[in-house]
């Protein structure tokens, strides 16, 4: 791609500097129910940013005025969940990305967030799914978070699709606690309103909230490299929105984006794309609060 200096590549805002915001790899896709290859996801979205600016004109703001710190790659992150939750804690940034990988990632990623305040945290899923379900793997992320000790009456499962769930698992979330904003509600009071009330609900003991972006929560149409995803999903901008709104919120620690495959995208490789400015939207939202 041709240089231009008056045009900044977000891809610059990755560096080794301290700063508040931190970027890290988590290229886990073993543990997934459905063969994936969102191991190659992570480099595909780096990459995808040095087609993007850091100019942003809804906040009439260049985000350049905050850099991202590369906190590397966690390696087999599968049977390095420890790893992940010591890096993530040490790190202790007011933001931390986390790019998957699975959805499996989230488990390990947000206690690192969390840290000591287990008890008070909080968690926000951007998912057609519950995640509900037995053993280990890119299904049961919320079910091993309540089990860890995470509050299930501070859980938030936004965009909650048709056919997507059985029944088994929507009466265990009902049973928990958890506040389910389906799709068609998110539909009916606008993707700003569901994500004020999940900010509500998930941070209600003022303690640390992450927020898990599983981009099959989109139509099929706009994320053909997300395996469970459906047609009547929510849109790209509306998961964009959600993004830099609920990254602007000072309790929101941690932010991950899973659950796209990059060796199934289609060739205008829009499903990383989207991936990449749900980074850019993240960092907005920060630097809004």
């Amino acid at each position: 791609m041709a240089e231009d200096p008056k045009w900044q590549r977000a891809s610059s805002l990755i560096t080794n500097a301290e700063s508040v915001i931190g970027l890290i790899d988590i290229p886990a896709h073993k543990l997934s129910i459905s063969q994936t290859n969102a191991h190659l996801t992570p480099k595909a979205i780096r990459e995808a940013l040095q087609r993007f600016s850091t100019h942003s004109y809804t906040a009439d703001k260049n985000i350049a005025v905050q850099s991202i710190q590369d906190l590397g790659e966690i390696a087999n992150p599968e049977q390095n969940e420890q790893q992940t939750i010591d890096t993530l804690n040490a790190a202790n940034k007011e933001l931390t990305i986390a790019l998957g990988g699975d959805n499996s990632i989230t488990y390990a990623a947000a206690l690192g967030v969390y840290g000591e305040k287990l008890s008070t945290a909080g968690l926000i899923t951007l998912d057609a799914h519950h995640d509900l379900r037995d053993g280990n793997s890119n299904g049961s992320p919320v079910r091993r978070l309540i089990e860890a000790g995470l509050n299930p009456k501070q859980v938030v499962q936004i965009g909650i699709n048709d056919f997507s769930n059985s029944s088994d698992y929507e009466q265990l979330a009902h049973s928990l606690g958890i506040t389910v904003i389906t799709r068609i509600e998110v539909a009916r009071i606008g993707i700003a309103s569901a994500c004020k009330k999940a900010l509500e609900i998930a941070g209600a003991s003022l303690g640390p909230i992450h927020v898990d972006l599983d981009v099959d929560v989109c139509d099929q149409s706009v994320v053909p490299a997300c395996p469970a995803a459906a047609p009547g999903g929510i849109s790209a901008f509306e998961l964009r929105q959600a993004a830099r709104l609920l990254a602007s919120n000072s309790l929101v620690r941690g932010l991950d984006i899973t659950e796209i495959d990059a060796s199934r995208d289609t060739e205008d490789q829009r499903t990383i794309r989207l991936g990449a400015l749900l980074v850019l939207e993240a960092v907005a939202g920060q630097l809004s609060r």
